[in-house]
């Protein structure tokens, strides 16, 4: 089977992520703490300027792309999918927005080292925008979708099964071709089942 996986707030936890990294930066700038977990974009979620969220990027993206650690067991599963002879395809939305000048160019560099230094294997990794999701989806022959942005879900979701890794600011996104997840042995579970039943 063809299964494609998102980064961040899926591999990684995006939610807890921003609520940290927003939180130190808006203590150090005094800036007041307002925080909404079922927003999905930072700017709404901590009730910033868009100036304030690139100031917060400017100074966290590189930290947070280079140091943040995998969700709990996600290595250890998709080693597991490998071995069964799934096809990982890493599908992220990741790009130059928000980098410091001396970073410009290296997302892609950064975000590859990210994988190996996690021993996250995989066939293939893919760089597109949130919109180009689903056509990369078709073009690779992706059978299902482990994603996070309510955006991308319901996008996906029009052509192809998606695993929604729940989180607080999808929680309202639901459909028949979605089944919301809770772990990664959860995803597990969910792929076994999807392949048992010739990916119904």
């Amino acid at each position: 089977m063809n299964i494609g996986i998102d980064i961040d707030g899926v591999l990684t936890d995006l939610e807890k992520a921003i609520i940290d990294f927003g939180t130190k930066m808006s203590v150090e700038e005094k800036w007041p703490i307002k925080i909404d977990v079922s927003k999905y974009w930072e700017v709404e979620a901590l009730e910033w300027t868009q100036e304030q969220a690139d100031k917060f990027w400017n100074k966290y993206l590189v930290e947070y792309v280079v140091e943040s650690k995998p969700r709990m067991f996600s290595e250890e599963i998709i080693e597991m999918l490998k071995k069964e002879e799934n096809n990982i395809y890493i599908i992220t939305a990741r790009n130059e927005y928000g980098m410091p000048p001396e970073y410009y160019g290296k997302m892609q560099e950064l975000t590859r080292e990210w994988l190996k230094n996690q021993d996250i294997k995989y066939d293939k990794l893919i760089f597109a925008r949130d919109s180009e999701k689903l056509h990369q989806c078709i073009e690779n022959n992706v059978e299902i979708m482990i994603e996070d942005s309510p955006n991308n879900i319901e996008d996906i979701s029009k052509k192809i099964k998606v695993i929604k890794f729940d989180c607080q600011y999808n929680k309202q996104v639901n459909g028949e071709n979605i089944i919301t997840a809770y772990s990664w042995y959860h995803i597990y579970d969910i792929i076994k089942k999807f392949n048992k039943e010739g990916g119904k």
